[in-house]
């Protein structure tokens, strides 16, 4: 009997910098748990949060920051399995996680500090084009990212990229 799997309710933030649309770059973080990983913002959903709550809490704990202008949500909620070696310890006792993407853009006011929370998600980040981004973003997101970023220039929401 095949046991049903468990996907944590998340959320995630495709960032444009806030030279947008003069440059179109979008933020990537390098997560300080995982060797050469680097990923937009995401976090789980807590418990009576709504996704956008949830959203401008996560970029608050994981870029100290969420001085951004929420542009669009991505109307469909994405689920994908953990890979295996991932840290379990920490994702238990889900299989992989059920998110909902939105697209923000950083205010022009907005300051990075990833050091703003006790336990920093992220040692590094950087600002990249499109292109990039599907080369340096972790292996098994990549298929996502495109899927999400192509709707949002699709749907009019991103351009010039």
């Amino acid at each position: 009997m095949q046991t049903k799997k468990r996907y944590r309710p998340n959320v995630a933030a495709v960032i444009l910098s806030s030279d947008y649309p003069q440059k179109c770059e979008f933020f990537l973080g390098k997560r300080s748990d995982v060797k050469n990983s680097w990923q937009f913002p995401q976090g789980g959903i807590d418990n009576g949060e709504t996704p956008k709550e949830a959203l401008l809490r996560e970029l608050k704990e994981e870029i100290g920051c969420n001085s951004v202008e929420v542009i669009a949500e991505y109307p469909y909620w994405i689920k994908y399995d953990f890979p295996s070696g991932v840290n379990a310890r920490k994702m238990y006792p889900f299989d992989g996680q059920r998110q909902k993407y939105f697209l923000v853009q950083l205010k022009s006011d907005a300051k990075i500090n990833l050091d703003s929370y006790h336990e920093p998600e992220f040692e590094d980040y950087k600002y990249v084009e499109y292109k990039q981004l599907l080369k340096k973003a972790t292996y098994f997101k990549r298929r996502v990212y495109k899927r999400v970023i192509e709707h949002f220039v699709k749907e009019g929401h991103i351009n010039r990229c």
